[in-house]
């Protein structure tokens, strides 16, 4: 991409605020946005090239949205945990394996789209993100849901296509969970907690595509207190 055609981006968006520079094949995080780090308050750089982020992300104070899906990042520095303003952090399409722990100084986080990379264990320390509303990890490899994640404030949890065969029945304290995805892993119905279908705030709990055929949910105790909430969600939004 021409330096000219660069420029004039980089003019834009220092009226705008928006940076978005997506399918241009770029190597690197564009090192001449840090002139900018005083306006930017939404980045989109998807469908790109991009190997790794510079520690100076951190720079960008202002930023409420950093879009990178469909890249090449193998991980995040630590320095992202200084973007307290961040909002929507958005990487599917990636080869991330693990988070760092400066993921969670993102106090102001309400997006966290982490779908379509390598992760293999459940990121940890994500409980402190008392804003977050939607946590996605779909299309990754993990394998089960631990009991920490009782501390996650998100209302929507998506683990559609990974590996899970253990489901902690802790899932079911979330405070304010109310859609957990489930669908196309490894779950037997004997892994089901009965505390998610009875106890938690659970009223969309998505399911197909397990080891066991849907309607056998209804076997498990706490499934009419399910249906209650499920159907109120319904004719709510009807």
């Amino acid at each position: 991409m021409g330096n000219s055609a660069l420029k004039s981006h980089l003019e834009t968006s220092q009226k705008t605020g928006v940076f978005q520079l997506t399918g241009k094949g770029l190597q690197e995080f564009p090192e001449e946005l840090q002139r900018l780090t005083a306006n930017l308050r939404t980045v989109d750089l998807s469908g790109n090239k991009i190997e790794f982020l510079p520690a100076s992300v951190g720079n960008f104070l202002l930023l409420k949205s950093l879009t990178l899906n469909g890249n090449k990042l193998t991980g995040l520095p630590d320095d992202i945990g200084k973007l307290k303003k961040l909002e929507t952090l958005s990487l599917s399409g990636n080869r991330i394996q693990r988070l760092p722990s400066a993921v969670g100084q993102l106090k102001a986080l309400r997006t966290l789209n982490l779908a379509g990379n390598l992760i293999t264990e459940f990121p940890a320390g994500l409980g402190t993100l008392r804003q977050l509303d939607l946590l996605d990890l779909s299309r990754n490899r993990i394998q089960s849901v631990p009991a920490e994640v009782s501390e996650l404030q998100a209302i929507e949890i998506n683990l559609n296509q990974n590996q899970i065969s253990v489901l902690s029945t802790e899932v079911s304290r979330c405070p304010r969970l109310k859609v957990l995805r489930l669908e196309e892993n490894c779950l037997e119905l004997s892994s089901i907690p009965h505390s998610i279908l009875a106890e938690s705030q659970v009223s969309l709990f998505s399911v197909e595509g397990n080891l066991f055929e849907v309607k056998n949910l209804r076997e498990l105790e706490g499934y009419e207190k399910y249906m209650e909430r499920f159907t109120a969600t319904k004719k709510k939004f009807a």
